[in-house]
């Protein structure tokens, strides 16, 4: 893949998380981060895509009493980020690297 100057280029986060508040405040932090560079950035914004849930159920006694269970629900919630960029002005990736994302948060990263 050959790039030329002054082409545009994406890339397309997807953030995991099983805390929202983290999600949403790790999203407001990047976005933070990219305005500083504008001038070289288009806007995008933050897709939130639907959370999923899994459900698991748990007998309370190993050995008697099968109609007594507990439900223990996991939920994981998922934000995807476009950023298009200017290829010759900005070095996208170190400009994520400042980013310092909290442990709880999975990023992943998609060229477009």
């Amino acid at each position: 893949m050959e790039i030329k100057p002054n082409e545009k280029l994406g890339v397309r986060l997807r953030l995991e998380s099983f805390n929202h508040e983290l999600l949403t405040t790790s999203c407001q932090k990047i976005m933070e981060i990219t305005q500083t560079n504008k001038d070289h950035i288009d806007p995008f914004g933050v897709v939130s895509l639907p959370t999923k849930r899994r459900i698991y159920c748990v007998l309370r006694s190993p050995h008697v009493d099968k109609d007594s269970r507990e439900h223990f629900e996991i939920r994981t919630h998922k934000r995807i980020l476009e950023i298009w960029y200017d290829s010759s002005k900005v070095d996208i990736f170190n400009l994520l690297l400042r980013s310092d994302l909290p442990p709880g948060v999975l990023c992943r990263i998609c060229f477009i």
